[in-house]
């Protein structure tokens, strides 16, 4: 065991779980009308209690278990079964590495919330949660992350696919996963409303741009100048296309928005996070520019030409950026272009059917959206009991 690389992603784990609780629920609690804004506060942190659960019981095991095969981890490390305070992965204590993944499970379901809100049942959320953790993102990492299919020596050969962080495990699961639930779910009966909060928009992604550090900075797994580079290159590209989000704006509509420039961090963020292990800072310059820009005509396509209701742009922005990210390892030479093209298109079509397959089952058992009259009146007072205002005091 390293003493510095224990106690630096002992910070990273608890930056990891920052961005869920509470960065990504202000940022998309945030977004949405008044009247919902608790129902996201309520899916964001009982995802959070849930996942944490279930990748103790069965969803380590499944991801990085060594009893299985190429295709999942096994049944070994059930209820983390042999690991003890004397079991290391690496430089780490096992238990450590077992948290740090945690928050990574907890945070991928978690992206999800924000193709449905405003819309979906509370049951609904939960039960698919729990499946769509353990039989899609579960198998996802142990093939990219836990020695599968798609790692070094797997189906494209010595050299796998290389995904620092998460851009095909993360945010490309995440992304088209939302996009299938949204095409189920249909659009919102309102689709005009502003954001209810910019100000919590902004937070929210000022927690995620700071616990993001932890995320591809942590992932290096130790405490030294790999992790201080991916570090370094995370914030390069979230500022980058910040900047170039805002600048589209201005260019396109005249004016540059507050929660376009906070998008534009999380569209650098999302897009940096597979290659913040493999490029340097002028890399991530060009990568966060033109992440800006891609991910916000992403946003167009997706809601304006293709009508999808995917609430709070999942997909264009996590989805199209981890994508996008995944493509650039090939482009600087990171990575070979089978593997990583090969992988996308593994990872998506699983992806697809798998999430499909999911919300057919769960939604013959628990209500998919809530009735019109729920939707209406909103979810936090009709489904949870509560409002986030008292606007009469």
């Amino acid at each position: 065991m390293n003493g510095a690389d224990t106690a630096w992603i002992i910070v990273a784990t608890a930056l990891v779980l920052f961005m869920t609780l509470p960065g990504l629920a202000l940022f998309y609690g945030g977004l949405v009308r008044a009247r919902n804004v608790l129902s996201v506060f309520m899916h964001c942190y009982a995802i959070a209690c849930l996942m944490s659960i279930l990748w103790l019981i069965l969803g380590y095991s499944i991801a990085f278990g060594s009893g299985g095969s190429g295709i999942w981890g096994g049944l070994d490390k059930m209820f983390l079964s042999g690991v003890d305070t004397e079991s290391l992965s690496g430089t780490l204590p096992e238990i450590l590495f077992f948290a740090f993944q945690m928050t990574f499970a907890i945070i991928t379901p978690a992206l999800i919330v924000g193709a449905y809100v405003e819309r979906v049942g509370f049951g609904f959320v939960l039960t698919f949660s729990a499946l769509w953790m353990l039989l899609v993102y579960a198998p996802v990492v142990h093939w990219v992350w836990g020695g599968g299919m798609l790692a070094d020596g797997g189906i494209f050969g010595e050299t796998g696919v290389r995904d620092f962080a998460g851009g095909i495990v993360v945010h490309e699961t995440a992304g088209i996963a939302a996009l299938v639930i949204a095409v189920f779910l249909g659009p919102r009966k309102n689709q005009t409303t502003p954001p209810h909060n910019p100000g919590l928009v902004m937070i929210g992604a000022a927690m995620l741009w700071v616990g993001w550090f932890g995320f591809n900075g942590g992932s290096q797994l130790a405490a030294d100048g790999g992790a201080a580079m991916a570090l370094t290159v995370t914030h390069i590209s979230a500022a980058a296309a910040s900047l170039t989000w805002a600048l589209w704006e201005r260019i396109k509509f005249g004016r540059a928005s507050l929660v376009g420039l906070v998008t534009g961090t999380i569209a650098g963020l999302a897009s940096i996070t597979p290659a913040s292990g493999f490029v340097g800072p002028v890399e991530a310059l060009i990568i966060g520019a033109v992440a800006g820009i891609l991910c916000q005509e992403a946003v167009n396509l997706i809601r304006n030409v293709l009508k999808i209701d995917d609430t709070l742009d999942v997909f264009a922005v996590h989805g199209v950026g981890g994508i996008f990210g995944t493509t650039m390892i090939a482009v600087f030479g990171q990575g070979t272009w089978a593997a990583q093209l090969g992988s996308l298109a593994i990872v998506g079509v699983f992806t697809v059917v798998a999430t499909a397959v999911l919300v057919l089952v769960v939604r013959a058992v628990t209500p998919l959206r809530v009735d019109a009259e729920t939707e209406t009146n909103g979810l936090d007072l009709e489904v949870h009991g509560e409002r986030a205002y008292d606007i009469s005091s």
